[in-house]
């Protein structure tokens, strides 16, 4: 098993400057350098105002992005998005939606839940090599039946939402959202006293758990609800851990990549190598030049999309 480094406590944090908080894991709780190449991990949880009245309206703004991949994975609720490559969907829940920014995009969110309804979900960046940071853009959606439950113990269910799964075997896939750096992305759900074991491939040297409901221990140690459990996957002959939930059961999402090991220059939603990479994206911002790369019909107001032949 690998051995546990330490276990570390989500922060809470408003990154919309207003009374809107989330539950942090990294990196509030957990840093960069440790959590490397994954970025940001928030985890999200309140009722919905309502659905959107008009198409062209949306609760998260419009805002940008550049050098990063985001994953939009929700529990609850409906997710709804518009980008700058002209997507406008919905999708059902537990369901997904990811971008790989590339060399730049502009995004809204939210919107699609009826009033009252719990939406509940997380967003997730993850850095992106140097030299695939100016790339064009690419998007994908996945509604609920695309990341399917599988149960792989007894009261283990477990969702992957990136990276191989059984490499080598007969029954060995993907996750559907593509990351430009190499990760596994899986979402556990345990009842009451189940043990999820599970062991990393060989190429990933950063393992995270975030447990973001319920409770329970690994290798000895407990791990409280909004905590996160860092081991250490640098050994080639210590690849696996066992999780065991509490009473009440648990929900936590593994986190594993490879180091990117590069120097990051992080303003907001642009996240680059140098400072002069994110000055210049900052002018392009000020010009009306960013994104580089986008429809040529106003892509924020929907009746300006020209009909489809």
């Amino acid at each position: 098993m690998m051995p546990l480094l330490r276990v570390a406590r989500a922060g809470i944090t408003r990154p919309f400057g207003d009374e809107r908080t989330v539950k942090q894991a990294f990196p509030a709780g957990v840093s960069t350098e440790e959590s490397d190449p994954f970025l940001m991990c928030d985890y999200f949880s309140s009722k919905s105002s309502g659905v959107a009245t008009h198409p062209d309206d949306f609760p998260v703004g419009w805002h940008p992005h550049r050098g990063m991949d985001i994953l939009s994975y929700m529990k609850s609720g409906r997710g709804r998005h518009g980008d700058s490559m002209g997507n406008r969907e919905t999708f059902s829940t537990p369901g997904m939606q990811w971008i790989s920014c590339g060399s730049g995009i502009e995004h809204a969110e939210g919107g699609g839940t009826p009033a009252g309804e719990v939406v509940t979900g997380f967003q997730i960046w993850i850095n992106v090599p140097a030299e695939r940071k100016m790339e064009d853009p690419m998007y994908g959606t996945e509604p609920a039946e695309a990341i399917p439950q599988e149960e792989v113990a007894p009261g283990v269910m477990a969702r992957l939402m990136s990276g191989p799964w059984k490499e080598g075997l007969k029954s060995a896939r993907t996750g559907a959202m593509k990351t430009q750096t190499a990760t596994q992305m899986v979402d556990f759900e345990l009842s009451g006293g189940a043990v999820a074991e599970h062991a990393l491939p060989l190429s990933l040297d950063t393992a995270l758990l975030y447990v973001y409901r319920g409770s329970g221990s690994v290798a000895g140690k407990e791990a409280p609800e909004g905590s996160v459990v860092v081991l250490d996957a640098t050994a080639e002959a210590a690849r696996g851990f066992a999780f065991e939930a509490g009473t009440a059961g648990a929900h936590f999402i593994l986190f594993a990549g490879k180091k990117l090991k590069e120097p990051l220059a992080w303003r907001g939603p642009i996240v680059m190598n140098t400072q002069a990479q994110v000055r210049e994206c900052l002018q392009e911002l000020q010009a009306g030049t960013f994104p580089p790369k986008r429809f040529a019909w106003d892509y924020k107001r929907i009746g300006t999309k020209p009909l489809e032949k």
